[in-house]
């Protein structure tokens, strides 16, 4: 990433805080805005979407689109959640008409983005997630600065 970009850090010590972390930053995500997820299997990436889904007002639960590439949303913001977990090439991901759902009127969420690096806009949110414990996570968060 390049430009100027502003890095917070949390700690949660249960699935429910990394799930109102997500709910909480969902009034800082902008339509057309990209949020990069990274960290191992089991770290926090889609609890935190499940509470991001809460605060953007989805319609439904959000569950892992891991078989699916991507679950869309609608509601008060759309969100649409693509997981690149089971990417076998990026071209995969252009298939699907990525960029249609980035530069669109929602907020899209990638986890597994380092599957197709190229293909993810400069201007993103990256998010990554540490195991710290059996339920305490380190998240960093690190997102543009516009201006």
């Amino acid at each position: 990433m390049t430009g100027r970009f502003e890095e917070r850090t949390f700690e949660t010590h249960a699935v429910e805080q990394t799930e109102s972390l997500g709910e909480r930053l969902a009034e800082e995500l902008q339509n057309g805005d990209v949020v990069c997820l990274h960290g191992n299997l089991g770290a926090g990436k889609t609890a935190w979407v499940k509470g991001l889904a809460r605060g953007l007002r989805a319609e439904r639960t959000a569950t892992s689109p891991t078989f699916t590439l991507i679950n869309e949303y609608p509601g008060a913001r759309p969100l649409y959640h693509f997981d690149l977990y089971r990417l076998n090439r990026p071209e995969e991901l252009e298939d699907l008409g990525y960029e249609e759902y980035f530069y669109s009127s929602g907020v899209s969420v990638v986890e597994w983005a380092e599957k197709a690096p190229h293909l993810m806009p400069e201007k993103r949110w990256d998010i990554t997630f540490e195991i710290m414990g059996e339920n305490d996570r380190r998240i960093r968060v690190v997102r543009p600065i516009l201006g």
